[in-house]
């Protein structure tokens, strides 16, 4: 296989095929859905288990934030076969949704460069996905009564696996941070795919139409708040990670989750890459994909 960075063409037309294949599957409806606040984002999907992943009667808890750039286009409904799939091989799934972009995704600051969306919203993207994860274990009990609420793995892809890495380290955040939590979070695990996992690293490679730097608020906000929204600052967090990444992904380069895992290692934490040849951006939420099997066996080897 050629190199991607040498044949940028080829590059691209791989990961359209690739984003093609994932986003082709019909939408899987969750077995229920509860809400964590008032906003009609302020929502999580739940699936029950549908198999066997591993020894005992009740399911471990994937909780899954999806991707997208925190753009408001972007749902958790493309994420939804991904969360169908883990559920099929025994795990109970929380697919979280949260605010993205804009209000409405019009008006003043709804685009930016070149009309894109914006890319999420500050604060109200981390307002949410603190308050879902704080409001987890009482709806787990309520809507996955299968489920074991003491062994919980988060995922995420893309953006939702800085969201996972992010709230993973909660008990790191700055003192003044509305968000901060007293103790680590109760969780076996963090799997984080394809991460947008260190801002300074992604904002020079201006991963995603420069989507880290609007999420802060812009170009005068960014170094202010990225100890408060940056993973690769708030380390160690003493809950065992491993980042998946495809090695020909052009959307979110290889180089950002080793910067990750180097930040990690500097910090005195063992941080597990798992590289896989020849795949872009897409198969590791892919049913299709060998990729997300891969990605199902990283998540069984921390939740059992």
């Amino acid at each position: 296989m050629p190199d991607a960075a040498a044949e940028p063409g080829t590059a691209a037309a791989r990961d359209a095929a690739e984003e093609e294949s994932a986003l082709s599957h019909p939408a899987v409806e969750p077995d229920s859905t509860a809400g964590y606040g008032d906003h009609p984002d302020q929502v999580i999907d739940f699936y029950v288990p549908r198999g066997a992943a591993g020894p005992g009667e009740a399911a471990p808890v994937v909780v899954v934030l999806h991707g997208g750039s925190w753009r408001a286009p972007y749902d958790r409904r493309h994420i939804s076969p991904f969360a169908g799939f883990l559920a099929r091989r025994g795990f109970a799934v929380a697919s979280v949704e949260y605010r993205r972009g804009v209000e409405g995704g019009a008006g003043p600051g709804a685009e930016g460069p070149g009309g894109a969306p914006v890319a999420g919203r500050w604060p109200d993207t981390f307002d949410d996905v603190a308050a879902a994860l704080d409001a987890l274990p009482d709806l787990v009990r309520r809507h996955l009564p299968r489920a074991d609420a003491r062994r919980v793995v988060l995922t995420g892809h893309s953006a939702g696996g800085h969201l996972a890495l992010w709230a993973a380290a909660r008990h790191l955040l700055p003192a003044d941070a509305p968000w901060r939590t007293d103790r680590p979070a109760p969780l076996r695990g963090v799997v984080a795919l394809a991460p947008i996992a260190d801002f300074e690293v992604a904002d020079k490679l201006d991963v995603c139409g420069g989507a880290t730097r609007q999420l802060l608020g812009g170009k005068d906000l960014f170094a202010e708040r990225r100890p408060y929204a940056d993973p690769a600052l708030l380390l160690p967090t003493g809950i065992a990670t491993t980042l998946v990444q495809g090695r020909a992904d052009v959307d979110v380069p290889q180089a950002v989750a080793e910067a990750y895992a180097d930040a990690a290692a500097k910090a005195g934490e063992v941080v597990g890459v798992t590289l896989l040849e020849d795949i872009g951006h897409y198969p590791l939420i892919d049913p299709a994909a060998d990729a997300c099997a891969v990605v199902a066996e990283e998540i069984v080897q921390l939740a059992w």
